[in-house]
C-alpha cells in the first residue's frame, strides 16, 4: 500500500519512482491487523486472560513506546519480596569478612570509650561480660569522664513491695522492663526504704534504727553514713543533692516537723547543722512526709501544711524561705515533683463518688497551682466510687504513681514533658506471685556513680 501511493505520488510530478522504492516491502509489524467488529472498542480484560485480548499493547519502556506483537503481553513486572530476596542471596552468597585484627588493635581507646558511654544501660551490663577489659570499665576515670558529659537519659524507678520490703525492684521505662537485683545492695536483717536520690545514687533510711545508706543500685557500690549528730527519732523528710562538677560530692538533708534538720557531705563523711531555721518559718512544719522532696538548682523545696504551702532551702547560701501556696480544692494525696526547673503537683482530685489523678503547675508570679492535665476518664472509672490511696514512686521528669484499693493495685506512669499517660507492668519477681509496690524513688541510672 505504501508503495502504491509513493507511485502515484511520483506519477503527479512526472518523475519515475527510484528502484529501491519498487522493490521496498513494508515490515510485518506494520501490516493491517485484524479486523474488528465495528461495534465493538479496544477494552482492557480484567477478568480474562490478557493474552486474549484482540488488541495491540502498546508499553512504555525507558521514554519510548514499543509496539508487540499481538497475543503477546507486556512483560511482567517482578515482585518487590522477589526482587528484595535476590538481593539477599546475592548478598549472601558474598563471604563474610573477618575483622582484621591488626586494624582494629589500632581503634583510638577514647573514642572507644565514647562509643560504650551511650549504650543503654542494660546493653552495657551484657557487654561487660565479654572480657576482663571491658569488665574494667566501671574503674577508668577516662570513661567517668566520657560519662559525665553525656546528657541524663529518662529516670529509672528503685522500689520495694509490700511483702518483702528488703528485696529491690528496678523499672527501666524505656524497654518497660522490671529489674530484680540478684544479691541486696543493703542490709536485709533491716528495714530500709528508699527516700531520696541524686547523681545516679539512691539514699536509704533504716526506720527503725534511723540510720543512712547511700548505694548506686547500678553497680553495688555502697556506704553506710556516719551516725547522725542530733538524735531525733521522730518522722522526717530526707533530700538529696549532687555536684558532678565537684567530682560526684553529694549532700543528704533530713528535716523534721520541729525544725530540727541536718546536712551530710560526702567529701568529709560527716554530718552538721549550719544552724538554727530562721523565724521567718512557721513552726511546726506539718511536712507531708508522703511527698519526697525535690532539687531543682541546688534548692531544695519542701511541701507542707497549715499553712499550705512550700518551704525551701539554699544548699549553696544555707537560706530557708517559705512560701504560701493554696492547695486545691477537693486535693489528698498529694505530691512534689519537678519537671525543667518548674515545680509540680500530682495528687487525687475527689469530687462525689468520682477520683481523679490531676497535675498542676505552680504559677510564680501569682503562686498559685494551675490544673495542665488530668488522667484519661476511662481509666479513672475502674477507681470509680472506690476509696483510693495514691503513693508516688518518682517524681524527677517521670512519675510513677500507685494507685491502689481494697482489690486493686494499678501503677501508673506519666510523662510531665510530654504529658503522655502511660501504664506500667505488674511487678512480678522471678518464681513469686505479683508483687504490690510499697514505696520508691527515681533515680538517673549513672554507670560511674561512686557511694
Amino acid at each position: 500500500m505504501l508503495s502504491h501511493l509513493i507511485s502515484q505520488v511520483l506519477d503527479l510530478s512526472g518523475t519515475p519512482p527510484p528502484p529501491y522504492l519498487l522493490r521496498y516491502q513494508p515490515p510485518p509489524i506494520l501490516q493491517q491487523p485484524p479486523e474488528l467488529p465495528s461495534h465493538s472498542s479496544c477494552l482492557l480484560n480484567l477478568e480474562d486472560d490478557p493474552s486474549e485480548d484482540d488488541c495491540y499493547n502498546l508499553v512504555m519502556k525507558a521514554g519510548k513506546f514499543e509496539m508487540l506483537e499481538p497475543g503477546i503481553g507486556p512483560p511482567s513486572k517482578r515482585a518487590r519480596k522477589d526482587s528484595t530476596q535476590g538481593k539477599k542471596l546475592s548478598e549472601t552468597s558474598v563471604p563474610n569478612e573477618t575483622m582484621e585484627s591488626e586494624i582494629w588493635k589500632e581503634f583510638p581507646e577514647d573514642l572507644f570509650e565514647n562509643v560504650i558511654a551511650r549504650l543503654p544501660v542494660a546493653t552495657f551490663f551484657r557487654f561487660r561480660s565479654v572480657c576482663q577489659k571491658w569488665n574494667s570499665l566501671l574503674t577508668s576515670n577516662s570513661f567517668s569522664l566520657q560519662c559525665g558529659q553525656l546528657t541524663r537519659t529518662q529516670p529509672w524507678f528503685y522500689t520495694r513491695t509490700h511483702e518483702n520490703v528488703n528485696t529491690g525492684a528496678m523499672y527501666d521505662p524505656v524497654s518497660r522492663k522490671w529489674h530484680h537485683p540478684n544479691v541486696p545492695v543493703v542490709p536485709t536483717n533491716k528495714i530500709v526504704l528508699p527516700v531520696a536520690s541524686a547523681g545516679g545514687l539512691v539514699c536509704f533510711l533504716d526506720i527503725s534504727h534511723g540510720s543512712f545508706y547511700v548505694c548506686n543500685p547500678l553497680t553495688r557500690s555502697f556506704r553506710e553514713l556516719q551516725a547522725r549528730s542530733v538524735n531525733v527519732w521522730s518522722r522526717v523528710v530526707v533530700g538529696m543533692t549532687a555536684n558532678e562538677k565537684a567530682g560526684g560530692a553529694y549532700q543528704v538533708m533530713w528535716v523534721g516537723s520541729n525544725g530540727e534538720y541536718e546536712i551530710y557531705d560526702s567529701r568529709n563523711d560527716t554530718w552538721a547543722c549550719p544552724g538554727a531555721m530562721p523565724a521567718c518559718i512557721n513552726v511546726p512544719l506539718s511536712l507531708n512526709y508522703r511527698s519526697q522532696p525535690v532539687t531543682i538548682a541546688g534548692c531544695m523545696y519542701f511541701l507542707r501544711s497549715d499553712p499550705d504551702g512550700i518551704v525551701s532551702y539554699d544548699t549553696e547560701t544555707g537560706i530557708w524561705k517559705q512560701f504560701t501556696v493554696p492547695a486545691p480544692v477537693h486535693l489528698r494525696e498529694h505530691t512534689l515533683a519537678e519537671c525543667g526547673g518548674r515545680l509540680m503537683l500530682a495528687g487525687l482530685l475527689t469530687k462525689n463518688a468520682a477520683t481523679c489523678v490531676c497535675i498542676w503547675e505552680l504559677q510564680k508570679m501569682t503562686l498559685l497551682w494551675k490544673e495542665v492535665d488530668r488522667m484519661p476518664n476511662i481509666w479513672c472509672l475502674e477507681f470509680y466510687g472506690k476509696p483510693i490511696r495514691m503513693s508516688c514512686l518518682g517524681n524527677k521528669t517521670l512519675l510513677m504513681l500507685s494507685l491502689r484499693s481494697k482489690m486493686t493495685n494499678r501503677l501508673v506512669g506519666y510523662d510531665i514533658a510530654r504529658k503522655k499517660w502511660f501504664k506500667v507492668p505488674n511487678c512480678v519477681f522471678p518464681h513469686r506471685k505479683r508483687q504490690w509496690i510499697a514505696c520508691g524513688t527515681a533515680f538517673h541510672p549513672c554507670l560511674t556513680a561512686k557511694a
